[in-house]
């Protein structure tokens, strides 16, 4: 536009153009490309102000997609780190659980197994102040005498839920 609005600024300086018609039109062009220039040079000031404000907004956002894959690098080790410290306690238990269990007479592990499998992976409960810990519910009298007048090596289990009762020293009994 800069081009052609020059060159016809220049037809009309060098007087080559010599009728008037021509020349209003040359004018009238001369000013119609001055306006549209004017017009464009807005527009361009413009989008440069949305860019600048686009890339401040892009820095912004930049920002903290970096602040949250931070969060998310520091959540992801801490998991891990939890993870490691379940399977090693879980390991630990495991072995604890299999020296434990060499020492329980082979028919009282297999009743514990079984009763543990129906109940949902708890096949005994600590019998505390007078009640079933596996399912909350309080024995009655007559249990609780069934209870203390068996023998400590006896394998008592709660009417309630079939649990073997485990009688600790806490139990009162």
């Amino acid at each position: 536009m800069r081009q052609r609005a020059a060159r016809d600024q220049q037809r009309l300086d060098s007087g080559a153009v010599t009728s008037p018609k021509d020349l209003e039109n040359l004018q009238h062009e001369i000013t119609s490309l001055a306006k549209r220039q004017s017009d464009l040079e807005d527009v361009v000031l413009e989008v440069m102000e949305r860019r600048e404000s686009a890339q401040e907004r892009a820095g912004e956002l930049t920002g903290r997609v970096e602040s949250v894959e931070g969060k998310v690098a520091d959540a992801t080790s801490r998991r891990d780190a939890a993870q490691r410290e379940i399977d090693d306690e879980a390991a630990t238990v495991t072995k604890e659980r299999e020296v434990t269990a060499a020492a329980v007479p082979a028919d009282l592990l297999a009743l514990y197994e079984k009763l543990r499998v129906q109940q949902g992976g708890v096949g005994a409960a600590r019998l505390y102040q007078r009640r079933c810990e596996g399912c909350r519910q309080e024995l009655a009298i007559t249990e609780l005498n069934e209870v203390r007048a068996a023998a400590p090596d006896t394998v008592v289990r709660c009417e309630n839920c079939r649990r073997i009762l485990v009688r600790t020293p806490e139990s009162g009994l």
